[in-house]
């Protein structure tokens, strides 16, 4: 039995919900949050570019095919290890290595020779740095993986995810001890290198393939003063060296200011820059993460339901997601429950800050229905709740989630799966 079994929905409205004498006040926006409410979520859609040929403009395929000319010129049709990026040879004319010298031509507006400039410090940088080889390097940040920056699943278009999450270093003594000198620095740089060359490893390189990664930067507690230094030079580092690798950048946990510089400074960006900014603030993690990744492939802090052990375990299990409007308590009913199975679920909320309740009914005429989990308040940092429950005879499982004392919508998904008894 799976999520494909049928389950019901049932919302009950809050009785008292609509009274007039509980109605608050008219609420008047502050100037701070009507920016926040600019910022957030309002970028224009973000259309991918295409590396298909045919679909390119004639001035755009000249100047694809100047760059291979220039290219040829400074490398020689010989010198194919000294000029490849991620194992793919730029000299061989063939559509993969046109999506790479596709991407320079982009990040520098389809200007020939600076495209040209930009790909050879690329090649030069990648040999002095040994980037092709990084990946396989244990530089020991063991602590910092699957914290500050680490991939993590994809989004629903098939982009590998790379998470970057820096509160961490608000304590100094983990401040000191990876930024603490020069050469530390340099190691932590080679170290985000690696992260990002790894995700990249996930790409095709293919028209009408994957060919960029999604960016998710959590903000809550950086530091900024701090990271500035090590921030720059990251900024630096991928901005000359991965042209075009990002697809979007999603900023989560976002304080004020940010969306208001952002909002002040957004005029100036060009729209395709703009188109690939994502601004949530705090609050609205789940609400943002969900409109471009699934539940099942959002990591528990931000809402989702992905654990680490769980990567360990081939492709995630698909879950369903339901929304739990203000004032209302929704019922999630899982039936056809046999007796000696085991049900197995994961349930999230949003920012919880609601009432959670799991029991069993049986189906058998005057049987107790079974408090799995008392109804209980979760906290709105709670990470998704796992549970399990082996039934003594045939029923159904209930997940209650009541926000009848809250007027927010939240979004909230679920999974499951039931082991049948091994007894015959």
């Amino acid at each position: 039995m799976d999520a494909s079994s049928p389950i019901s929905l049932q919302q009950t409205p809050h009785q008292d919900y609509s009274v007039s004498e509980a109605s608050p006040k008219p609420y008047k926006k502050s100037f701070v949050t009507s920016l926040m409410e600019a910022a957030a979520l309002r970028t224009p859609s973000f259309k991918e570019d295409t590396y298909f040929i045919s679909h390119l403009k004639n001035s755009e395929k000249k100047a694809l095919q100047e760059l291979r000319d220039k290219l040829s010129v400074s490398y020689g049709s010989d010198a194919t290890s000294e000029c490849s990026m991620w194992g793919i040879p730029l000299l061989s004319n063939d559509e993969k290595a046109d999506v790479i010298l596709l991407k320079f031509l982009r990040a520098r507006d389809f200007r020939v020779q600076d495209s040209l400039h930009m790909l050879e410090k690329c090649l030069s940088w990648r040999k002095e740095f040994g980037a092709d080889d990084i990946v396989e390097e244990d530089l020991g940040f063991k602590e910092l993986e699957g914290v500050v920056a680490y991939m993590h699943g994809y989004d629903r278009e098939g982009h590998p995810v790379c998470y970057n999450a820096y509160g961490v270093f608000k304590d100094k003594e983990m401040y000191e001890r990876i930024f603490g000198d020069e050469e530390k620095l340099k190691k932590f740089l080679r170290w985000r290198v690696q992260v990002l060359e790894r995700g990249i490893r996930l790409l095709h390189f293919k028209p009408g393939g994957v060919n960029s990664i999604i960016q998710v930067t959590d903000l809550k507690d950086m530091p900024k003063r701090e990271l500035r230094v090590a921030s720059n030079q990251i900024l630096s580092l991928f901005q000359d060296n991965y042209p075009e690798m990002v697809a979007r950048k999603i900023f989560v946990n976002v304080p004020w200011y940010f969306s208001v510089l952002y909002s002040v400074f957004s005029p100036f960006l060009t729209q395709r820059t703009k188109s690939k900014f994502v601004i949530s603030k705090e609050g609205n993690v789940a609400e943002t993460l969900y409109k471009f990744i699934r539940p099942e492939d959002v990591p528990v802090q931000y809402g989702g339901l992905s654990r680490p052990s769980d990567l360990q375990n081939g492709p995630p299990k698909p879950a369903s997601e339901f929304a739990v409007k203000g004032g209302e308590k929704v019922n999630i009913q899982i039936e056809g429950i046999e007796a000696g199975a085991t049900i197995t679920w994961d349930i999230v909320v949003g920012g919880w800050d609601l009432e959670y309740s799991a029991e069993f009914v049986p189906n058998a005429a005057g049987s107790y229905t079974i408090a799995v989990e008392k109804a209980r308040k979760i906290a709105p940092s709670e990470e998704a709740i796992r549970n399990s429950y082996t039934s003594r005879e045939a029923g159904k499982m209930v997940l209650s989630v009541d926000n009848t004392f809250s007027r927010k919508k939240k979004v909230a998904a679920y999974r499951y799966f039931v082991r049948k008894s091994a007894i015959a």
